[in-house]
């Protein structure tokens, strides 16, 4: 089970949550593209999407960042 975890309200948004904390909500298109994304989703994509929907995602250049760092 990932960090991530969303609810789908009656009222069509979208909530999702990061381990156990209300991060954002979703609502109109933002809403219905990713609950046609997460219905096809495995758990890894899910969380993914999830991740990058909250803006709560590696970007992939801390390493970089890391290693300049040891150089200088």
């Amino acid at each position: 089970m990932g960090a991530f975890a969303y609810r789908l309200p009656k009222d069509g948004s979208v909530r999702i949550s990061h381990r156990g904390r209300h991060v954002v909500t979703l609502a109109g298109e933002r809403a219905a593209r990713f609950r046609e994304q997460v219905a096809g989703a495995d758990e890894d994509a899910a969380q993914l999407l999830m991740a990058r929907v909250t803006g709560n995602f590696k970007r992939g250049n801390e390493r970089v960042a890391r290693e300049r760092s040891r150089r200088d």
